[in-house]
Parts: structure tokens; C-alpha cells; sequence
């Protein structure tokens, strides 16, 4: 005799009696298992060949809560041509409506459907209705009639005739049916199967738990613990935790924070001055424009710094000042620089931190949000997040600025770091930090860098060198999570979010 688990001869035995082929529904309420349970025995049983486990999709359609209004009132076109019947064929639209006691959208989806069923033709400049036939019930009320009447209101649509399949397909488009596809499992016991309750079966005791009066009695000698197949998967937990964006943002906080930087912040709306003027950027540039910008409506305008620091940015922009430089050569507009702006880049905090902070060493970053009015793309956005930094110190030279930057994205990982010459408004020399991602195989650029001009450390009367970079912190983001598309990180897809690791 062969001994099984108790579940699974119970099972077992269940199908033998419902004829050796049963539903799963009808042996868990034959047998008085769970569901749980019934699968569990049916993995075991098929594994060992004793079974078969057939599948079949299955579409359990039901009527949503409008779908049970119109099946129970009717269709907003079939109220619609019995009203205009009842006026005698021909009539006013509004009559009509208004005799079929029609209200808001209902209004536009019955006429749309009383012509596409062709029930009766509609004259614009006449405002009129004329009827064309008696309607007959439809195959889509019919259905609709048919899943009230159905068991719990619901049937499967694999049963139903192909004409009743396509007025299912229509009512879902009007939003009148829902559907749910399962899975219907059907157990079926096979020839070893047959063989083996020929021979009879019975159940093996097993334990499935060592509890203390098992050891302190020594029962568990006699007794037969029940495997456990630890490395089965499990159902998945989806714990709460930290958005994979912010786990980058905290992590390239704690880098700077590490390596002796202290944290500034500012808010996200700033006046052009500090956003544009102070950084030495012309009032006519391109980057100024509203398709770069964006620039608030209300309030339009706020407040200039004081009148040494904007005479000083007012004299550099138009001369050069005592800079060596000859400025743009262009009378420089106070209104221009009391408009208010969405910031474009985080920059403008630190040049008005360095304006109030002037005794050096100063080291700071920031990580935060800026805006740029461009098109959402898979690599743009018109909001993303920058990682902005500036060092003042005595001697302070470029080669400090591109030490302190590889530090920064090597300890992120990223070990292939080049500087590549490149050109900023108010940085001289100035470069861009590039990184070689193997996966890609190509170079991505991670920010612009440089020492900034003496056109904008003269008017702030700062005497020692700046290096500054900034630069977006999603694109450095994109290589750490795998990402090929930038609108993941911002989107809220829950699937993703819920499979990318909680530590990174």
C-alpha cells in the first residue's frame, strides 16, 4: 500500500469519486479543503505523475454600475427612438430628449448610437429627428439581459455564441461590461494514478511542527516531520520604502556630506539677477527666452540685492568694470532683472551664498530641483534634480576641481572619468565631466564644470578662486538603476518602483 500526505490521498481520493476528473471548485467543496490546500496536493500528485493538471483561460464578463442602469431602464438610444415614436416619427431634438427624460452625456451617446444603429437619421439645420424603423431588440441588449439574469450576475464569454462575443466586444468599449481572465484548473487522475488506488492508499502522519512537548516527551523520535522546500519561491512582499530617485539623492548627499561639504538649499523661485545676471549671462541670450525658461506670470517681478551688488553686476555687463573685461557692451535693465523665474539651475543659490560668505575656505552643495521649458522626452524632462557644488579657497586650481568631482563619482561607482574641454558662460577654463558606462558603450556627459570668471567674483568682491560645477543628478541616476527611458523615474509606475531592490 502506498502512503501519501493526508491532504493530498484526500484529494486524490475526492477525484475518484467526482467520476477521476474534477474542477478544482468542485473538489475543495467536495473535499472540504482549502484551495490552498487542493493546489498544493495537485503539485505534489502531478509531480509524481499520479495526476494531470489541465488549464483553460477563461473571461468572466459582468455588467458595471452604469451597464445595470441601461439594462434595467433601457439604452440611452432605445429611450431615445421610443420617445420620437411616441411623437409621431419626426421631431425637434430637444423635444425628443427632453420626452425621453435624457440628461448631460447621455444626451451625445444615444444620438451617436441611434445613428450608427441606424435607427433614424439627424438634420442638423433642422434641429430634427426622423425615424427610419421600428427598432428590434438588439444583440447587445440581449447579452446585457443575459448577464442579469446569469448566476451572480456574471458568465463566461468562451460559452456564449461568436454574435454574442461581439456585442460583448462593443458594450466594453461603452464601458457597460468589466471582464476578469482566470485560469480554470481541471484535475484529472492518470493510469499510474488509477493503479495506485487499485492498490489502496493511506495517510501518512506526518508532523509539521517541532513543538517543545514533542522534544521534552522524545516523541519525535516516532513521528515523521514533514519536508519543507526552502528554497521554493515565495508569494512576494512588497515592503514599503524609499523611492529608487531619493535613493540616489540621499546617497550623493552623504558623499558630499563625507567628504567635508556643508548642504545649502534655496527656493525655486529666484529673480533672473540671481538666476542669469550675477552668473554674468547676457540679458539677450538665447537661454533667457521663454522656450528655456519659465517665467511666472503672478507675481511678474521681485526684488534686487542691494544697490552695491547691482551697480557693480550693472557696470561688468555693460563694461567690464574692473574686471579686464569689456562686458557685452549693452545698457542693462533692472526690470529685466527683477523678473521671477522657475530656476534654471541651482547655481544661482551659491553665487548668493558666496555673496554673503567671503571668508574662505567655503565648500558647499546642493541637491535639488530646478526647471527647463523642453519637450518630455526619454532623456529630457521640463523638471529634473541637479547636483551643484562650489569650493573658495586660497590656491585653489582647476586640477582640486577635477580631483574632488572623480572622488565624487568613483565613490558612486563609476571608475572611467575624463574632463573634456568645454565652454560655460561664467566659467573660465571650463569643462565637462564624461563617463564611460561599459553596459552602454559609449561616454555620457555627468556635468559642467570650471573656475568661475572674475566677471562674476568681482561684482560679489570675492578675492579667491571658485570652482563650481552642476549638473543633473537623474542622468547619473539612469546609469545606476539600468534606466533607458528618464520618465520612469518621475512617472510613479508601481510595477517598476516595487521591483527595483530597496538598497542599491
Amino acid at each position: 500500500m502506498v502512503r501519501l500526505r493526508k491532504n493530498e490521498q484526500q484529494t486524490l481520493l475526492t477525484i475518484a469519486h467526482l467520476g477521476g476528473k474534477a474542477k478544482v471548485s468542485q473538489i475543495v467543496t467536495t473535499s472540504n479543503l482549502s484551495h490552498a490546500a487542493v493546489m498544493r496536493a495537485a503539485l505534489t500528485l502531478s509531480k509524481e505523475k499520479l495526476l494531470q493538471i489541465h488549464e483553460q483561460k477563461q473571461t468572466i464578463a459582468w455588467l458595471t454600475k452604469e451597464g445595470e442602469i441601461y439594462e434595467k431602464n433601457g439604452l440611452p438610444e432605445r429611450c431615445l427612438i421610443e420617445s420620437l415614436n411616441s411623437l409621431g416619427g419626426k421631431a425637434k431634438i430637444d423635444k425628443t430628449v427632453k420626452n425621453a427624460r435624457l440628461e448631460g452625456q447621455r444626451v451625445p451617446i444615444a444620438l451617436g448610437w441611434l445613428r450608427i444603429k441606424g435607427w433614424a437619421t439627424i438634420e442638423r439645420k433642422e434641429n430634427t429627428l426622423t425615424a427610419l424603423k421600428k427598432p428590434q431588440i438588439g444583440i447587445d441588449e440581449e447579452v446585457m439581459a443575459l448577464i442579469a439574469r446569469a448566476d451572480k450576475g456574471r458568465i463566461v464569454v468562451e460559452e456564449l455564441e461568436k454574435k454574442e462575443r461581439g456585442a460583448i466586444a462593443t458594450l466594453r468599449k461603452r464601458k457597460l461590461l468589466a471582464v476578469e481572465e482566470k485560469i480554470l484548473r481541471t484535475l484529472e487522475i492518470s493510469l499510474h494514478g488509477q493503479k495506485l488506488l487499485k492498490k489502496g492508499v493511506a495517510p501518512d502522519e506526518e508532523v509539521s511542527q517541532l513543538t517543545p512537548e514533542l522534544i521534552v516527551s522524545k516523541k519525535w523520535r516516532t513521528k515523521k516531520l514533514r519536508k519543507f522546500n526552502v528554497t521554493a519561491p515565495g508569494a512576494p512582499i512588497y515592503p514599503g520604502k524609499i523611492h529608487p530617485l531619493q535613493q540616489i539623492i540621499e546617497r550623493a548627499r552623504k558623499i558630499f556630506l563625507e567628504m567635508g561639504f556643508t548642504e545649502i538649499r534655496g527656493p525655486l523661485v529666484e529673480t533672473a539677477f540671481w538666476n542669469f545676471d550675477a552668473l554674468f549671462q547676457p540679458q539677450d541670450h538665447p537661454a533667457r527666452e521663454m522656450h528655456d525658461t519659465f517665467y511666472l506670470s503672478v507675481p511678474k517681478a521681485g526684488q534686487l540685492p542691494n544697490k552695491k551688488v547691482v551697480d557693480a553686476v550693472t557696470k561688468t555687463h555693460e563694461n567690464g568694470w574692473t574686471t579686464g573685461s569689456k562686458g557685452w557692451g549693452y545698457p542693462w535693465s533692472a526690470a529685466e532683472g527683477r523678473r521671477l523665474v522657475l530656476r534654471t539651475h541651482t547655481t544661482a543659490e551659491t553665487i548668493k551664498y558666496l555673496s554673503a560668505q567671503q571668508k574662505p575656505p567655503i565648500k558647499v552643495f546642493s541637491v535639488d530641483r530646478v526647471y527647463r521649458n523642453e519637450q518630455l522626452t526619454y532623456k529630457n524632462t521640463a523638471e529634473f534634480h541637479q547636483i551643484e557644488g562650489i569650493v573658495m579657497d586660497k590656491g585653489a586650481t582647476l586640477r582640486d576641481l577635477m580631483g574632488t568631482l572623480k572622488t565624487f563619482y568613483e565613490r558612486f561607482g563609476l571608475e572611467t572619468v575624463q574632463f573634456w574641454p568645454s565652454y560655460f558662460p561664467y566659467t573660465e577654463p571650463s569643462a565637462q565631466a564624461m563617463v564611460y558606462v561599459p553596459k552602454l558603450h559609449h561616454w555620457i556627459e555627468l556635468c559642467g564644470m570650471g573656475m568661475f570668471r572674475p566677471e562674476v567674483l568681482a561684482p560679489m568682491d570675492i578675492k579667491h578662486p571658485v570652482l563650481a560645477w552642476g549638473g543633473g543628478l537623474d542622468r547619473l541616476a539612469m546609469v545606476e538603476l539600468g534606466l533607458d527611458d528618464i520618465r520612469l523615474l518621475h512617472g510613479n509606475r508601481l510595477g517598476w518602483i516595487r521591483r527595483t531592490p530597496a538598497c542599491q
